[in-house]
This record gives C-alpha cells, structure tokens and sequence, in this order.
C-alpha cells in the first residue's frame, strides 16, 4: 500500500497567525501519526513564516514514524538543519525565496552537476533523498543521473486537469512513473492530491511509493476531524486485492 505522509505546515500557518502556540504543532504531528499516518512532512522556509527550525527539532525527536524534510538545498540554512536533524527522507526543491508553496520541479538536466553534488552530501549523512520532479521523461532521466534515491512527481498538473478529463491528466505520470521504474527510481508524488483525485492516482501510477500530502487534509479536517480525515485518506491508497 502507498504510504501517506501528512505534511503539517498549515498547523503551523494557523498557529503563527494568531500567535502562542495554538495549535500545537508537535501535537498535530503526534496525533497525526496516532491516527494512522505513515509518515510526517515539514517544509520549513527561510522566513519561518509557518514551520519554524525550532518545530523541525522537536518533531525529530519526538515522533517514531518516518520524518521528511522538504525544501530549497540552496539555502544553507536548510542544509545545516538536515544535516542536524537526519530525517529519514530529505525531499529537495526548487522553490524561490518567499514562494508561497511549490510550484515546478528540478530541470534535472540542467542543474545535473549541482544536483549531484547536494545529493551526495545528505546520503553520505544516511539520508534518503528524493527531488521534485515534473512528469516529463527527459526530467526522469535526467534525475536517475544525479545519484537520488526518489523523485517526487509534482501533481499539480494533474490534479488541475483530472475534473475535465482524469485519463489525459493522469496519463503523463504514468509514462513518468514506468520510466523512473525502469531506471531504478523510487517514486514519492504530491501538491493538490486530496480526497477527489487521490485514489484514481494510487491506483493508476505503477510503484508509487509514498504520498505526501498537506493542504486538503487539513482543509478536510475543519469539517471532517483530523483523525477521520486522516483515515479518510488512508482508505484512498488501499488496493483490494
């Protein structure tokens, strides 16, 4: 079964636009992995606008299910604070300073060397990586090259596209994903997957590993409760057999 990681960032929007710390961030973590996630997600950014350094650290060593970071390797921040905290998972992307959320993947063939060189340094620290990538086969390709372990497709496209027509919207990452099969790569996938277009993914991109997902869980979860809401989305990624 694809494994759902729960990115808490949007707790920590909530709790910085008020101030003190309600929600509690750490709890949102804890409970989301009592509550059957798979894995817990942040993406802290150079202005801590809503993940700070400080909940990276807590979340580390307070959690046992698997931990992923995302964010810009560029900034060295970043760097020095994976490096520090060793997650399971480090989840590299291409963002701009003040960027409100992800939105492209790697040009895997143009910055190949740079790629490789910020590779080798997490996974000689023991730490999978995984880098955002679009689902154009030459961008697979050229990340099997740059020494990753995953890619992570981003979705956007298709969870755009998927209300008009689901099979052409889909159909790009499944040629991806047959590709990064072919070569060897794990498969990650996320950004605007959520309770309408999720299972139609899982069940249609071969090898997917891990979804990671932030935004409309917690979106559900206003209405829905946090712990159904996280069940809710489990129940998308099971496969009957």
């Amino acid at each position: 079964m694809t494994k759902l990681s729960i990115n808490i960032n949007k707790f920590a929007t909530l709790r910085n636009s008020r101030g003190g710390n309600n929600p509690d961030v750490l709890k949102a973590a804890l409970d989301a992995e009592r509550f059957g996630a798979d894995g817990i997600t942040v993406h802290p950014r150079p202005d801590e606008r809503h993940i700070r350094y400080s909940d990276v650290r807590e979340i580390k060593r307070a959690i046992k299910t698997e931990f992923n970071i995302e964010g810009n390797p560029r900034e060295q921040k970043f760097v020095d604070l994976v490096l520090e905290t060793k997650p399971h998972q480090v989840t590299l992307v291409p963002d701009a300073l003040g960027q409100i959320t992800s939105d492209h993947g790697w040009d895997t063939i143009k910055h190949k060397d740079y790629l490789v060189e910020i590779i080798s340094v997490f996974k000689s620290a023991g730490i999978r990586t995984s880098i955002f990538v679009d689902p154009v086969i030459e961008m697979v390709e050229g990340a099997a090259k740059t020494g990753t372990d995953r890619i992570e497709l981003y979705t956007e496209g298709y969870a755009k596209e998927f209300s008009d027509d689901k099979e052409r919207a889909i159909a790009p990452y499944v040629i991806a994903a047959e590709k990064a099969n072919e070569l060897g790569l794990g498969i990650n996938a996320g950004h605007d997957l959520d309770l309408n277009n999720l299972k139609h993914f899982s069940e249609k991109v071969p090898g997917l590993l891990e979804v990671s997902i932030g935004h409309a869980l917690v979106c559900d979860a206003i209405y829905l409760g946090f712990e159904n809401a996280v069940q809710l989305y489990k129940r998308q990624l099971h496969r009957p057999f």
